[in-house]
């Protein structure tokens, strides 16, 4: 005769209730900078340089103003360069919501670790899946629901109120417990697809695992840009490279599965030839 185990009877089951304010769900944006890039004493063509080399170019602080100093005759300080960038970016953040556009259908996310003050951090990245423009972007001390909570909320902000959205992220269980919160205020749910390990080892990693290697080349190319900074002194640095980068990444940099077209297009700086002159522009219709 078979025991009987009281245990094996027992229901089990999870009950999640948020009390979110909406300062703890809040985007991660720049600081406010006291550089008023509008009265700086260089040429506005110095500071589209500076985010060139800094940003376009991937170069170190250091190292873009040495490139000023020896091919230009610009004698700036590597410190100046992160004063202008950090200022550039505080414009640059609301560039990037405001013309962020659409999103389709499936999108892709997954989170990546950085370095601040010798801490792991963690940038949250959505990016669209047919368009590739970067859909959200949020960094956060932790893996948790809430930065989850943060980003899924961004990625979503400008979909149509009757598309049907279906996420594709890893295994982390920050995504479903975020979107338990999401759908909840929700009466089209959003989909929710984990992609997990590097094999195919079931039907959703088959016919998913296209949309989540598209996040993963993000986060390569995104490493690549801030790695010459080789980990960030203060959290709001972290913030203003990765709206650069962002900002970059949208509407300056040529997508080759685009056919080098930019994943957002900017009609205003179609004519404009240099990318100098296109972060100036740039800076100029966010202020």
């Amino acid at each position: 005769m078979q025991k009987l185990v009281p245990t094996h009877f027992k229901l089990n089951y999870q009950y999640r209730e948020y009390h979110l304010t909406p300062n703890q769900i809040e985007h991660s944006k720049p600081l406010k900078s006291r550089v008023n890039l509008f009265k700086i004493y260089n040429s506005d063509n110095v500071l589209g340089l500076i985010l060139t080399f800094y940003v376009s170019f991937a170069m170190s602080a250091r190292k873009t103003a040495l490139i000023l100093r020896m091919v230009f005759n610009i004698h700036i300080s590597g410190q100046t360069v992160l004063n202008y960038a950090q200022a550039a970016a505080c414009y640059c953040h609301s560039f990037n919501l405001k013309h962020k556009g659409s999103i389709d259908d499936i999108c892709s996310g997954d989170e990546t670790y950085i370095k601040v003050l010798g801490k792991h951090h963690y940038v949250w990245f959505f990016i669209s899946s047919d368009k590739r423009s970067i859909i959200a972007y949020h960094i956060a001390d932790n893996r948790g629901a809430v930065p989850a909570i943060t980003t899924m909320k961004e990625a979503i902000r400008t979909a149509y109120p009757d598309q049907k959205i279906t996420l594709i992220t890893d295994g982390n269980p920050s995504y479903p417990a975020g979107l338990h919160y999401i759908n909840d205020k929700r009466e089209n749910k959003i989909k929710h697809i984990k992609v997990i390990g590097l094999e195919n080892l079931d039907e959703d990693s088959l016919e998913y695992r296209a949309y989540k290697q598209v996040i993963e080349r993000l986060n390569r190319t995104f490493k690549q840009h801030i790695r010459p900074s080789a980990g960030f002194n203060a959290f709001n640095g972290a913030v203003s490279l990765t709206t650069l980068f962002v900002t970059y990444y949208n509407f300056l940099r040529p997508h080759m599965t685009l056919k080098y077209k930019t994943p957002i297009h900017i009609p205003d700086i179609d004519d404009i030839q240099t990318i100098q002159a296109k972060w100036i522009k740039i800076i100029s219709m966010a202020a």
